[in-house]
């Protein structure tokens, strides 16, 4: 009987990393805080516009933002949320 190994790639991030995403026809910074994102990440720390936000990921495996109000661009957090998720394979 033979044995299969499998090899598993994991992506990390480190800190501090400037990000860019065009939303509203707006070009938007935010930057990463949250150290080492693999896929059992749970929570994202961001900063957006010298804001802090906190990124849950809920059951869909879609990322909120907690405690945001209608202020603080929800539409924008939640594609900055899907932007982590594409880049890092979420």
């Amino acid at each position: 009987m033979s044995t299969i190994k499998v090899h598993f790639r994991r992506y990390t991030c480190n800190m501090y990393l400037p990000m860019r995403i065009i939303f509203n026809e707006k070009d938007c910074t935010y930057l990463i805080i949250t150290k080492g994102i693999t896929k059992e990440t749970s929570a994202i720390h961001i900063k957006l516009n010298d804001t802090e936000y906190q990124l849950l990921c809920n059951a869909k495996g879609d990322w909120d933002a907690v405690d945001a109000t209608v202020s603080d661009h929800s539409g924008l957090l939640k594609a900055i949320g899907r932007n982590i998720k594409l880049r890092y394979q979420l």
